[in-house]
């Protein structure tokens, strides 16, 4: 492209864009590139002003004590809440089942009926018993009545004989008559008192055939079936139960764990303990050792420890698996002085620049602290300064809060 100079200036004319080039399609898709890249920013500035106006909501949760009244943990162990009455109702007679009474989850009473069995056999000899008492009962009334007979003769004999007109030998077998029937009364009175014992058999194993509960508690199994086969001992085959139902007294539940030997000097009767169930992370039951079983297992090299729950509650179950603290006495003078102040979440606690820092909210607004931290307990972690019980600290929210910064709470 010339450019020509003329007496009145420069000629540019020649600078004009062509008209085919104008509508050309490169230029017309560079020209949409640059509208959205446009636009892509001041969206993201719009965003930018609408999230910095915003508040920051995040969720918050009060630190809760350390333990009973600050005190120290000393040993951790888990084990299983175990019941110390729990029993399997057996039957104590083979016979078949005609009605079980009772379901899993039902509560019963100590002498409640739980099943009925046959008691066919049972009432026949029962029946027989009786008969065989009432039929020697009768024999004796016979007895009796010749015992009598035999004694008026014997009388007689005596008076004969005093006045010379009966022998020796008839008085003598009028007397060894009457003895002998005075010996068969005795005889049959001795029969009448083995058939009322038979009796009383019999009629215990009609009892028998009624399975009643021997403590109060609530049934966790059921064993048997309508028309099975129970006996108190096993008949091999698996076609005869042992059992009826199995029975739980809930208010005997307590914790069993095993203790490592080298840590079992640490523990002792009425210790305070802390126990976390399983199924319950955030709820601590205050408890205490009740005994330490006397033997070490030389398979695990453990010791058996049992803890008693200081108040039942409906939560507890048999066979839950639970985690306990064994807690530090007190001192004289209070607690001690390395013991943690508080539990909180283990997501409040933050690493800031190599510090353990936490957050708390107060009048909408976030305070840094800076703690010391101890160990950990299930989902928590110890404090062990710069938190103190009921602090509200922060467990959850967006990155990048800064102290000072105004939030809202969940």
């Amino acid at each position: 492209m010339d450019v020509q100079q003329g007496p009145a200036g420069p000629d540019l004319s020649g600078l004009r864009i062509d008209e085919g080039v104008r509508n050309s399609r490169p230029g017309r898709r560079r020209l949409g590139v640059g509208l959205v890249a446009a636009f892509a920013v001041l969206a993201v500035a719009v965003a930018l002003l609408a999230l910095r106006g915003r508040t920051p909501v995040v969720e918050v949760a009060a630190a809760r004590p350390a333990g009973e009244g600050g005190r120290a943990t000393l040993l951790n162990a888990s084990g299983y809440v175990t019941p110390r009455r729990r029993a399997t109702i057996a039957a104590k007679i083979t016979a078949r089942v005609l009605d079980v009474l009772v379901d899993e989850g039902m509560e019963v009473a100590e002498g409640q009926v739980l099943a009925r069995l046959d008691a066919s056999d049972a009432q026949r000899r029962l029946v027989a018993a009786q008969t065989a008492r009432d039929a020697t009962a009768a024999l004796i009334a016979n007895l009796e009545v010749n015992l009598a007979s035999a004694d008026r003769e014997l009388r007689r004999q005596q008076e004969l004989e005093k006045v010379g007109f009966a022998a020796v030998q008839t008085r003598e077998a009028a007397q060894t008559t009457a003895d002998g029937l005075r010996a068969q009364i005795q005889a049959a009175r001795e029969q009448v008192k083995a058939a009322d014992a038979e009796i009383g058999v019999a009629r215990q194993d009609v009892d028998n055939c009624t399975v009643r509960a021997p403590f109060a508690g609530i049934v966790v199994s059921k064993d048997a079936q309508i028309g099975e086969m129970v006996s108190p001992i096993s008949a091999g085959g698996g076609f005869t139960r042992t059992g009826i139902a199995t029975i739980v007294d809930m208010a005997s539940l307590e914790i069993e764990v095993d203790v490592n030997e080298s840590y079992i000097a640490r523990v002792k009767p009425g210790q305070r303990v802390e126990a976390v169930l399983d199924a319950y992370p955030d709820w601590r039951i205050p408890s205490s050792v009740r005994t330490v079983i006397p033997t070490a297992d030389r398979q695990k090299a453990t010791v058996k420890v049992r803890i008693s729950f200081d108040k039942l509650d409906p939560r507890i179950l048999p066979d839950m698996g639970v985690k306990v603290a064994f807690l530090a006495d007190q001192t004289a003078g209070g607690a001690q002085a390395d013991v943690p102040r508080a539990l909180v979440p283990q997501s409040a606690v933050r690493d800031d620049a190599g510090k353990k820092v936490v957050f708390l909210v107060r009048e909408g607004r976030l305070e840094r602290r800076a703690v010391a931290v101890g160990e950990t307990r299930g989902p928590d972690i110890e404090i062990m300064a710069g938190v103190n019980p009921g602090d509200p600290v922060l467990v959850g929210g967006p990155e990048g809060l800064r102290d000072g910064q105004r939030v809202k709470v969940k």
